[in-house]
């Protein structure tokens, strides 16, 4: 028998569906994509009917959807491209295979590449023909609507798109969100209390914004009170963004930082218009090489790093360019194997390590800002303009430079940055110069050179060696600044007001041992200075492991204690103060699961010595529980003796749940010589025209679901985030001009409510709110029904079950037992077919227990008898055809 190719959406009783699919007149294939669905002819011999015929030609379609406009998310070759509205016409006039249309806007919106499609598909396009449909556009190609979710499934050949990095999201489908008033806060209380004194600090951080269209307005502040020296509010941040689409960039009115990649980052008040890289393809974000190549057949492409193939491809005979490789970091030359069709292999080998301020061939980055310097330590605010550059010439050599500009200071940078076979390099000059008014004028350079690589043979990630000279009259963007406000402002010999830097060394790496023998890594700083004798060494090294779920580590430091050190208005040590004091400490580490399932505690040990000769040792269990980990403990016990300090135990206590509406904290500690508790509360919310949605976790970027009936449902997107009694949810941490798929987890609905789709996807611009509605249907209530006819015989297998209005409502399964759903009222009639008979239909009475409102839906069991169709009135019933 000839095989045939169905898609099977299922109607009525998934159970009945699946044993009918089984025992189907011929194999049955699930196609990926079909575009017609073909009739089949089931069995019904299989079926234990007691010699009564049964119609199951209901089941030779499975296309439920009906013709109409539909708003569904599509995805191409398994890639969503976006959601839109599309619409679905009955081919030939035959409602039973309604398929999509494909005109020339939604060609055009899926990336078809339009030169490349046939003549005969052009003119159908040009002719205005009602409803094209894909295949006759493109050989090859396929579409198929998913009714339940609402999606669009296309599958194109290759050839017929046009090119797109991975990862890319055409700015056309963007979206900019709603008009939204959005807040985040951070509300903490710390009470502590040592000899005898007791102080209480409060804290309250908010980040407040508006959307309006593409602009945000944005305030970043907070407040602090305390016993000792009252309360006050400072404001941190205000300004005004909005993204410059095709520039790729943001522009910035207000409060901001500038980016540091060249210059110190300062911050400024007043215009910035800077290279948004969120604004690019994930595939082209940071640096990576182009690859270059000629292919002279239709070959296969595979690039490998570190021996893992990273990319593969297709391409057609000739040149071929690869230019959506993702970063992977500073390590590993890319070898490029190109195989051609009669199997012939070549390689080539492209050098990649990632030098400090590199970008891709091609690609330019730049900002430029206006407006006035902001510190808070400083008694002035002088103007300040900047502007960077860096472009990427070839995959080997990326030049950047940049310019700053203020009152009193000026300084320029040139740079390279080269991609070598030996590593990656950074060179850069920059000479600044300083006016000061009191004091002769500071003119000098600064040099410096980087350098990062992977060393294959031993797997050592160098990924930063840098060295910087600078002479005695440099001074950087903030040292200039402090030096110009204290000699305008008469504060002693303002050139002491810093540290001039004279050399900096600096390195980090990352050692990758042999598998089972862990990974060490260490990094650390030299610095020395012209106005101050001595060397400022500073270093963190370590090494870790595990072993059958246990973790350990052993780890060293040598860092600042600012303790004894005093700190001019800049917030920088002075060299006229104390140098403060030098910390060398030593830790072990080491980590034990306690038991096991989903809720084990983990218990952390440690053992810490410092240079001073005070040895602590520190226990800690924690843990989580709750069905979303929604609640989080911890228990600490420390003993602290050796060295000045005098022996010492310390017990404390923390625990945090994190609600729908807010994450609570609460924590408490005692010691010998104090006590301390504390409590705080953090969040998000959101206001715009349907109403507030509440957050525990807020971000930039965030998307309100909308869900009416789903109160309880569970949000994929994030731990405890629930929705609201009022049908909302607040989901942040969405990544901007990129792909974010939002999805609800039907579990725990109310029997009679149904989403018609359980994942949307979105794409917003940078602090956007978008609105994600997920369509609900109540669909009243449920019940398993036992039918049996009057000779006490169960009603037979795969019979359907029709309300009053001739809608189906269920399928029979085995015994006579029927799931039926939709039903409007507490009690009512329903009718019974197996054929269209008049003796193979039957009727049947129902009432269901009442329901309590505080009970919610609940799921009725009865049994009852299914009486034979008599008078004209059931005849009539009897042959009601169901509804669409």
């Amino acid at each position: 028998m000839k095989s045939r190719t169905l898609q099977l959406f299922p109607i009525g009783d998934p159970l009945s569906l699946l044993i009918l699919s089984i025992f189907a007149a011929g194999p049955v294939l699930a196609a990926e994509v079909p575009m017609q669905v073909a009739e089949v002819h089931f069995n019904d011999n299989f079926l234990h009917t007691d010699g009564q015929a049964i119609d199951i030609t209901r089941f030779s379609r499975g296309n439920v959807a009906v013709p109409g406009q539909y708003r569904a998310d599509i995805y191409v070759n398994k890639i969503w491209a976006g959601r839109s509205d599309i619409t679905l016409s009955a081919l030939n006039g035959d409602k039973a295979n309604v398929q999509p249309c494909f005109d020339h806007a939604l060609l055009d919106r899926i990336g078809v590449d339009f030169g490349k499609l046939a003549p005969e598909s052009a003119a159908m396009l040009e002719a205005g023909i009602s409803c094209p449909q894909l295949p006759a556009l493109i050989p090859a190609a396929t579409a198929a609507f998913d009714f339940g979710e609402q999606r669009l499934d296309i599958s194109i050949p290759q050839i017929a798109m046009n090119r797109s990095a991975r990862g890319y999201v055409d700015p056309r489908y963007w979206d900019n969100g709603i008009t939204a008033a959005t807040l985040g806060y951070n509300a903490n209380v710390y009470s502590s209390n040592s000899d005898g004194k007791t102080n209480t600090q409060g804290y309250l951080g908010l980040n407040a914004g508006v959307n309006v269209g593409d602009w945000r307005f944005r305030h970043n502040g907070s407040y602090s009170d305390s016993t000792a020296t009252g309360g006050h509010y400072q404001s941190v941040q205000t300004n005004l963004q909005r993204a410059i689409v095709p520039l790729d960039s943001q522009l910035t009115i207000g409060d901001a930082f500038t980016d540091g990649s060249m210059f110190d980052s300062v911050g400024f008040r007043g215009v910035q218009l800077a290279t948004d890289d969120r604004m690019r393809p994930d595939s082209q974000r940071g640096y990576a090489p182009i690859v270059h190549g000629i292919a002279n057949s239709n070959a296969l492409v595979q690039i490998r790093q570190n021996g893992n193939v990273i990319y593969e491809t297709t391409v057609a005979p000739g040149a071929f360019e690869i230019d959506d490789l993702y970063p992977t970091g500073y390590g590993g030359d890319l070898e490029v194997v190109v195989t051609e069709a009669d199997g012939s292999v070549h390689v080539s080998l492209i050098p990649y390590s990632a030098p400090v301020n590199s970008v891709r061939e091609g690609v330019t980055r730049y900002s430029a800002m206006a407006g006035q310097y902001r510190n808070n330590g400083l008694h002035s605010t002088p103007w300040l303009t900047q502007a960077t550059v860096q472009h990427g010439f070839t995959n080997m050599v990326t030049g950047y430079g940049g310019a700053t500009l203020a009152d009193g200071y000026a300084a320029g940078l040139g740079g390279v940055a080269l991609n070598t076979s030996v590593g990656g390099f950074g060179v850069d000059v920059t000479y600044a110069a300083t006016h000061l008014n009191t004091q002769a004028d500071q003119n000098g350079m600064s040099a410096r050179l980087s350098y990062s690589k992977l060393i294959a043979p031993t797997n050592t990630n160098l990924t930063m060696a840098a060295y910087r000279y600078s002479s005695k009259g440099y001074l950087g963007l903030q040292d200039a600044m402090a030096v110009i406000d204290a000699d305008r402002w008469g504060a002693g010999n303002a050139l002491d007001a810093v540290w001039h830097a004279r050399g900096r060394l600096q390195l980090s790496l990352n050692q990758a041992l042999p598998e089972g023998y862990g990974s060490f890594y260490a990094s650390g700083s030299s610095q020395n200075y012209w106005n101050r004798s001595g060397n400022d060494l500073q270093y963190q090294l370590g090494y870790n492991n595990n072993f059958k779920g246990w973790s350990y580590g052993v780890s060293a430091s040598r860092q600042f204690n600012a303790a004894n050190a005093s700190s001019n208005a800049n917030g920088m040590t002075t060299a006229t103060n104390t140098p403060g004091k030098w910390d060398t400490v030593v830790m072990f580490t080491v980590g034990i699961p306690l038991g096991s399932g989903a809720y084990q505690p983990f218990s952390s040990t440690s053992v810490q010595h410092n240079s001073s000769g005070n040895t602590s040792v520190q226990e800690n269990l924690s843990g989580n529980l709750g069905s979303d980990n929604a609640f989080s403990y911890g228990l600490n016990a420390g003993h602290s003796s050796g060295g000045d300090a005098q022996s010492s135990n310390t017990l404390s206590v923390n625990a945090s749940y994190m609600s729908p509406l807010a994450r609570l904290g609460v924590n408490a500690s005692k010691n010998g010589s104090y006590s301390q508790t504390g409590a705080s509360m953090s969040g998000g919310m959101v206001a715009y025209d349907g109403g507030v949605a509440f957050t525990p976790s807020m971000s930039e970027t965030s998307a309100i679901v909308e869900a009416p009936d789903a109160s309880g449902a569970r949000l994929a997107n994030g731990s405890g985030l629930r929705v609201d009694p009022w049908g909302h949810a607040l989901v942040s941490g969405l990544t901007p001009f990129a792909r974010n798929q939002v999805e609800i987890d039907p579990k725990g609905l109310p029997l009679n409510v149904e989403l018609k789709s359980t994942m949307q996807h979105v794409a917003p611009t940078a602090g956007a709110v978008v609105k994600v509605k997920f369509e609900t249907e109540n669909t009243g209530r449920s019940a398993l029904l036992r039918l049996a006819t009057t000779d006490d015989k169960p009603v037979p297998f795969g019979a359907e079950v029709f309300d009053a209005d001739g809608v189906s409502v269920g399928t029979v399964a085995q015994s006579g037992r029927v799931i039926v759903r939709g039903l409007k009222a507490d009690k009512g009639d329903l009718t019974v077919k197996w054929s269209d008979a008049i003796t193979s239909a039957c009727r049947v009475s129902y009432e269901l227990p009442a329901l309590r409102k505080e009970e919610g839906a609940t799921f009725s069991s009865i049994s009852t008898m299914c009486r034979p169709m008599t008078s004209n009135a059931d005849v009539a019933v009897a042959n009601t055809k169901p509804k669409q």
